[in-house]
This record gives C-alpha cells, structure tokens and sequence, in this order.
C-alpha cells in the first residue's frame, strides 16, 4: 500500500529530527532541532519582537511564541518588555545562550554536512524538491488544489 503525502512527510520529520535531536545530545547539548531557526534569525539581528523572528526564521508567529517561551525557560534567551510598547517582548540571546553557540554552530555544521550527503545519494536533491514543493505551495496552497479536486469530482 502506497503511504500518503502527509504519512510520508511525517515519517521524514521524525527520521531527520530524531536523529538531529540525538547529536545535540551526543554533543552534550539540551537543545532541540525547533530552536535552529530562532537561533539564526537571533544571530543575524537582535534584539528582535516575536513577530520579526517569526518573519526572519519563516515560521508563524504562534511556533516562534511557543518556540521562544521553552528556549527562555532552558536559559537560550532572554524576553523583555519592548521600550516603545510594552506588550511586545523584546528577545535576546542570553549569556548562556551565547556561550553555547560554538557547540551549537558545530552541530549545524554537521548537520548541513548529513543534508548535503543525503542530496548526493538521492537521484534528485531533497532540499530542492522541498524548495520546490514549498514555492508551488505559496504560489496555489494546498487547500485550494483540495477544493479543485473535490469540485472536479462532483462534476464527474
């Protein structure tokens, strides 16, 4: 039996991110693959609102909350209120945070090293089709290719 698109894609996430998990633990690290993008966006300016890191590291506002709220409770980094308004948090690295980006930049390394191996083995480079399949999406989402295969149908 042929798995679906959703079952496929959700094996694939447990597959790369158990095993992106595991070197952090092996490098002695309690940092977790959904702190990556936060990280970055954070290294290439900060401070920055819950919103602009949403923006940056291209996720939705929500995951970067939730995101930011577990790396502030581990020590990463650190929320105040923002100067011009209150309500928005302000988000730093924090000292520790910090301290722990060689460990982390060299895991990323290795990382991006396993990524590029796998493209290699591959017949047509995942991190492409994923690009691809990501720009299609924004340009028609998934929702409305739903709606035209269903519409198609009752027309049958």
């Amino acid at each position: 039996m042929k798995q679906g698109l959703g079952t496929q894609l959700r094996h694939l996430i447990e597959l790369l991110d158990g095993a992106v998990e595991q070197s952090y633990l092996d490098a002695g690290l309690t940092y977790r693959p959904r702190y990556t993008p936060v990280m970055k966006a954070l290294l290439q300016r900060e401070p920055l609102t819950i919103g602009e890191i949403a923006i940056q590291a291209g996720i939705t506002q929500p995951a970067a909350t939730q995101t930011v709220a577990l790396m502030v409770k581990e020590g990463l980094l650190t929320a105040a209120a923002g100067k011009l308004d209150g309500r928005q948090k302000v988000i730093k690295l924090s000292k520790n945070g910090r301290a722990l980006l060689g460990q982390i930049q060299q895991c990323w390394q290795a990382t991006a090293a396993a990524a590029d191996n796998l493209d290699a083995q591959l017949p047509y480079p995942l991190s492409t089709a994923l690009a691809q399949a990501i720009a299609a999406l924004e340009q028609q989402p998934f929702g409305a290719r739903i709606r035209a295969a269903r519409a198609a149908q009752s027309d049958q």
